[in-house]
């Protein structure tokens, strides 16, 4: 007489919890990644007097881009 042990099994809940929390974490991460980029491409494109008259330098422009991601 053989065992035929089965191995197709159905994702658990936690499984499938887990897998929603991984991909709603890397949505996230997509979307402030966007926010950054945006952010960080439009202030690049100011002039260094339009940067002044928001008193900004262009050594700031990268944390004010990753502040806009965190915040948005």
């Amino acid at each position: 007489m053989a065992y035929v042990a089965n191995t197709n099994s159905v994702a658990t809940t936690t499984e499938a919890r887990g897998l929603s929390v991984l991909f709603s974490n890397l949505a996230e991460k997509w979307r402030q990644y966007r926010v950054y980029r945006t952010t960080f491409n439009e202030l690049m494109s100011l002039s260094d007097r339009e940067l002044a008259d928001l008193g900004m330098s262009r050594s700031m422009i990268r944390r004010v881009a990753i502040e806009a991601a965190r915040e948005h």
